[in-house]
């Protein structure tokens, strides 16, 4: 059946009503303002730092000693052009929704937050040989974690926890320069790729190492030691939320937990609380529920559950030999 041209003419008035609601419900547009940072440039410069990161395993091959600075300045250089651009629509953005500015033509000047995003993405990319040894820790924590792991190279083609670890550290480095919106960007697509979500607030220390990983959650003001591994499900986050005078949630606080060094915690387990402190060489096993601090070498458990398996299989069909469990 062919369709009905006649329906078509409906378009324009639905259009009006939709435009509408951008004037009557404002918080979800974005509207002539200055623009936003481009989430494919964003992306895009998260690629070319993996590539920088762990030469030879990304796009380019063929990478060996007589190339190699070649390669990597070509990278260095247009991620100074993409940081430098996407840090001062960044930077702008935030001056517009926080600010009420003394001078107006400073925070409209684009030259002013070009600098400032040149300053910062300069500070950053400085900071990337260290990252590499940083990361080059959770690349073995991870090796010496996992037995059904061969080798290094392993790690870092396949582990889907590497690869949020390695865009947490990147983030990070960006929010402690005071980057605004950015980190963000970084986690979340991390958090699309691999199903786990580590806030670029939070505070990690060396041989990070995430095993499986889908479902993990690390909150902004969680605060992890050295070799601290985790299993797939794991939740740090928080109790609740204080409110101020006007119920309006307090920021800046923390509310998530700090585990010292060697802690392990198993599966699905959630760990709660600002206040909540695991202790140096604790374990936590699967699927515990814990709010309160636990000494160091504290193993957690629930109790063993009791198991019950029921056969309906007609009595004719049942072996001879009669279970119990």
């Amino acid at each position: 059946m062919a369709s009905d041209f006649r329906l078509k003419e409906q378009l324009p008035e639905l259009t009006d009503r939709i435009v509408q609601t951008y004037s009557d419900i404002g918080t979800i547009n974005y509207l002539g303002h200055s623009p936003l940072p481009n989430y494919d440039e964003v992306v895009s410069a998260i690629e070319d730092l993996k590539d920088v990161i762990y030469p030879g395993y990304r796009r380019r091959e063929g990478l060996h000693l007589g190339n190699i600075t070649y390669h990597v300045g070509d990278l260095m250089d247009g991620l100074h052009d993409k940081l430098t651009r996407q840090i001062a629509r960044a930077l702008h953005h935030e001056d517009r929704v926080n600010t009420v500015p003394s001078d107006p033509n400073t925070v409209d000047d684009p030259t002013n937050y070009e600098a400032k995003g040149q300053a910062m993405a300069i500070a950053f990319l400085k900071g990337v040989p260290e990252l590499r040894s940083l990361l080059a820790t959770d690349v073995q924590a991870a090796y010496d974690g996992d037995p059904a792991c061969k080798n290094l190279d392993e790690v870092i083609f396949c582990y889907p926890g590497l690869e949020a670890v390695t865009v947490y550290r990147l983030a990070h480095e960006l929010y402690r320069l005071g980057v605004p919106f950015i980190p963000r960007m970084f986690t979340e697509w991390a958090h699309q790729k691999t199903g786990i979500d580590i806030h670029p607030g939070a505070t990690i220390g060396t041989h990070f190492f995430i095993d499986h990983g889908t479902g993990v959650v690390v909150g902004e003001t969680c605060e992890i030691a050295n070799h601290v591994k985790l299993y797939q499900g794991v939740t740090l986050g928080a109790i609740s939320f204080d409110t101020d005078a006007d119920g309006n949630v307090v920021r800046g606080v923390k509310r998530h937990p700090t585990l010292e060094e060697r802690v392990v915690i198993y599966a699905n387990a959630t760990v709660l609380g600002g206040r909540t402190v695991l202790g140096h060489d604790t374990v936590i096993g699967s699927s515990v529920w814990l709010t309160c601090s636990v000494e160091p070498h504290t193993t957690v458990l629930l109790e063993k559950p009791a198991l019950r398996m029921r056969n309906d299989r007609p009595d004719e069909l049942r072996p001879e030999a009669n279970y119990q469990i």
